[in-house]
């Protein structure tokens, strides 16, 4: 990381020495992992993210156990079901051992609870550390400002070195000439190349609009398809109840069964 952050200022000087020959550049940088390991609040939110962590474990671990529980019995009380019983509550363990999983996977999995939480978590030390930044950078006349522990690397920059417009003007501008056929299209192009970045950016703005009218449409064709799911979702909920509600039927006919022949036995 420290050769990286080297590499980007090296790269910075030599770019924006000739832009800037009678200014020079001025920098700083942050620790983000120290800042965050000593700011009491964030240190209290973590301790109860550990707490309910070892809560999710503990749950994910029962279901498991209750999965190999449900299989353990099946195996020692096979000789005494029908091969429909014996299907039956092969299913219903398949589908238990499912359910353990998919608990497992919304605590733990990369779009998981653990992962959500911990962003929420550092979101709110962030956005204040980067407040302090931008003031910092301002009082101080820093240019950049870097987070030595961060992929991310420059968090803040002065605007007046934002290139990125004159850059995409340049790229779109050179594809547009590579693809030009015949007279009229030159003429446009010219005409188009003759434009300032000001007039550009009222363009980009109706094509934004376009833009956002499509996007609205598509939130609305969305938010239609997540209705439909959630009927959908909401009547297969009321199946597995039921479901479950014959299972639990079933296996309460099945353990009178079976205590009623070992009843006969006995006598």
């Amino acid at each position: 990381m420290k050769k990286r952050i080297a590499s980007i200022l090296t790269i910075l000087a030599l770019s924006l020495s000739t832009v800037q020959a009678q200014k020079s550049i001025r920098l700083g940088y942050i620790d983000m992992e120290y800042i965050l390991e000593n700011v009491p609040e964030y240190q209290e939110a973590s301790r109860q993210l550990d707490g309910r962590v070892q809560e999710w474990k503990a749950e994910a671990e029962a279901k498991m156990r209750k999965v190999e529980e449900m299989r353990s019995k099946l195996n020692n009380e096979k000789a005494l079901l029908t091969k429909e019983l014996i299907e039956e509550r092969e299913s219903e363990i398949a589908y238990m051992e499912q359910q353990a999983l998919d608990y497992q996977q919304n605590r733990f999995g990369p779009k998981g609870d653990y992962i959500n939480q911990k962003k929420q978590l550092v979101r709110p030390i962030q956005d204040q550390v980067f407040a302090a930044v931008q003031q910092i950078a301002e009082n101080r006349n820093l240019d950049f400002v870097f987070d030595r522990t961060s992929d991310i690397g420059m968090i803040y920059a002065d605007k007046q070195f934002d290139v990125s417009e004159i850059v995409l003007r340049t790229i779109k501008r050179t594809a547009n000439r590579e693809q030009l056929e015949n007279k009229s299209e030159v003429k446009q192009f010219e005409k188009e190349e003759n434009r300032t970045v000001e007039q550009d950016k009222e363009i980009s703005k109706r094509e934004e609009l376009v833009e956002q009218k499509k996007s609205e449409r598509e939130a609305y064709i969305e938010a239609r398809k997540k209705e439909r799911d959630s009927l959908k979702n909401a009547r297969q909920k009321e199946f597995e109840e039921r479901r479950a509600k014959i299972l639990q039927e079933r296996e309460r006919k099945k353990d009178s069964l079976l205590k009623a022949r070992e009843t006969k036995k006995d006598t």
